[in-house]
């Protein structure tokens, strides 16, 4: 494979075994990048398509939620493969419900993957690279960080922890080589939507597609792969400068703020 932008660079990118991770691994490694994937469900159709396009990945079957598992995982990489350059925290999960309808149980698994399982990540990662002297954190935050959406409160209540982690870290590590910064999308079409839509919406799939995607005043929902885009560029050298930023990629919605 050419040399890209991430050419020999060494990625961990979390939950990318579908959706939108799954982009972003394939995007990183058709730039040259050696992807590691840490992911609870099977990434063997994430593997295949890197390996069937040339590029380098490999995976391993984490538990984001659980310290033990990711810091077992981190250690049979940095053995296999050596140091990490990069880390992406785009595991997540999702929540429907306002603060009434949201019980304490929801509150804990939400924040044990979302919140706990970026600082686990970061917790693991980051010692190396500080050792290395250089390194890039991204995370997966989202509109919801810093907009009122309805119903949202508990992932929008994991996601703003996911914007505040990020400035967090790229204060206290600015001046020790390692660059941190988030991303921010409004929906982004992946499998989780269309299993939403046929679990909720039997029979009113396209009517309820059309209203999600209206949303965006765009109107149209982010493709995987423009997320993908952005992540390269801040994971790559030509984002060098660029550090405790959230980027908004949301089809205009923060316009209506």
């Amino acid at each position: 494979m050419a040399e890209g932008r991430l050419y020999n660079k060494h990625a961990v990118i979390t939950g990318a075994g579908s959706g939108i991770g799954q982009a972003i691994a394939q995007r990183f490694a058709s730039e040259g990048a050696i992807v590691d994937i840490l992911d609870r469900d099977d990434a063997s159709e994430t593997l295949e398509a890197i390996s069937n396009a040339g590029g380098q990945a490999h995976a391993a079957q984490a538990d984001v939620s659980d310290l033990a598992s990711v810091q077992s995982a981190v250690d049979a990489i940095l053995e296999a493969r050596g140091p990490i350059d990069i880390l992406v925290n785009n595991a997540g999960i999702a929540h429907i419900g306002n603060v009434e309808q949201t019980q304490g149980d929801d509150l804990d698994r939400i924040y044990g993957v979302n919140v706990k399982g970026v600082y686990h990540c970061i917790h693991a990662i980051i010692g190396g690279m500080v050792k290395q002297g250089q390194g890039v954190i991204l995370n997966m935050a989202s509109i919801a960080s810093t907009l009122g959406i309805q119903d949202r409160f508990a992932y929008s209540m994991s996601k703003g922890a996911v914007l505040t982690m990020t400035l967090s870290v790229a204060r206290d590590y600015v001046d020790k080589g390692v660059r941190c910064n988030c991303i921010c999308p409004a929906r982004v079409h992946t499998p989780f939507v269309d299993g939403y839509l046929k679990q909720h919406y039997p029979g009113e799939e396209d009517v309820m597609f059309e209203k999600l995607s209206q949303y965006q005043p765009i109107g149209r929902m982010a493709k995987p792969a423009e997320i993908a885009g952005l992540a390269t560029y801040l994971c790559s050298d030509e984002a060098g400068f660029v550090t405790g930023s959230a980027y908004d990629i949301d089809g205009g919605c923060t316009l209506l703020r």
